[in-house]
């Protein structure tokens, strides 16, 4: 199949009009990846002051955690830094992602948009659903059986399928490679806690809202982004959805402009601290109404919730 259908950006802007929207900051790019990890630090920092707060916490860290993965994202399109050097060394190791992995799987992702070859299409392509299906959907993401199924679940039944005599130090060995980023992670920052008696730290603020919160708020991110978008969807201004967030959305759910997806979609290579600018300059030329919107998260999930419940035999 064709590729997806693609947005010229000389259908909507200026030359001088575009130049700003697509220039990379050698500095803004940076400064989100620090901010991140400042929130989360301020955040554990805050929990071990007052451990009443752990819960809140949590949601923050997990927020900053998706935060990561968003600048890993921008470094995946080489628009975290005009230095395509230090764009995807940063993307690499200052995050949480393997941007050698994500890049060729997110790229095709854009390519085929919606589309049959699109990797991402197995995500969207069961909206709407009830009610009590997203209900189940988030229950699992809260109770860590999400993060369990995805990232270690492999493993388990790789194990458990050893045959006899077959040697378990391979296994463990390719189990140690793929998870190095995380084991890491984990020995560092157990070592550098625990002398203080806060060996707690790296299992409750960082384990755990990467098991519950981080797969609930991934999992309504991808919703409000493409559920109940048209398979094959002809329209390159309807690929994806653009959903306004108030402050809390931003702080919980929505860090570093992740919500404007469908200019994002349209305009791939621009920067996610520019792209509420091109939302508002769209919006001024009357773009936006052609474009898929939603005024709200709430929203978007009623509409993605709203297959009717069976009824009862």
């Amino acid at each position: 199949m064709p590729a997806a259908a693609r947005v010229d950006p000389k259908t909507f802007f200026t030359p001088q009009e575009w130049a700003p929207l697509a220039r990379r900051s050698s500095w803004i790019g940076l400064a989100l990846v620090a901010h991140a990890w400042i929130v989360i630090g301020l955040a554990m920092a805050m929990a071990v002051v007052w451990p009443l707060t752990i819960p809140l916490a949590i949601a923050i860290i997990g927020a900053r955690q998706l935060g990561l993965a968003i600048v890993m994202h921008d470094a995946a399109h080489g628009a975290l830094h005009p230095n395509l050097k230090v764009n995807d060394w940063v993307g690499n190791h200052l995050t949480t992602g393997d941007l050698a992995a994500y890049r060729p799987y997110h790229l095709g992702h854009h390519k085929f948009a919606q589309q049959a070859e699109d990797p991402d299409l197995v995500l969207s392509a069961p909206f709407p659903i009830t009610r009590t299906s997203l209900k189940r959907k988030i229950a699992r993401d809260l109770t860590g059986r999400t993060y369990y199924k995805l990232k270690w679940s492999g493993l388990v039944q790789r194990l458990r399928e050893r045959k006899p005599g077959e040697p378990l130090l391979p296994i463990l060995k390719d189990a140690v490679v793929r998870r190095r980023r995380f084991l890491t992670g984990m020995v560092v920052t157990i070592a550098l806690t625990a002398p203080f008696g806060l060996w707690w730290v790296w299992p409750v603020l960082w384990l755990v809202p990467q098991a519950t919160w981080l797969p609930m708020i991934t999992r309504l991110r991808n919703i409000a982004e493409h559920a109940n978008v048209g398979k094959d969807e002809p329209d390159p201004l309807r690929h994806a959805r653009t959903t306004h967030a108030n402050w809390l959305e931003r702080a919980f759910l929505a860090p570093y402009w992740v919500n404007y997806h469908c200019e994002h979609h349209m305009f791939m290579h621009v920067p996610c601290y520019r792209l509420p600018r091109a939302h508002r300059m769209l919006k001024a030329k009357g773009v936006t109404e052609r474009m898929l919107t939603a005024p709200s998260y709430v929203d978007v999930l009623k509409m993605a919730s709203s297959k009717p419940e069976k009824l009862a035999a």
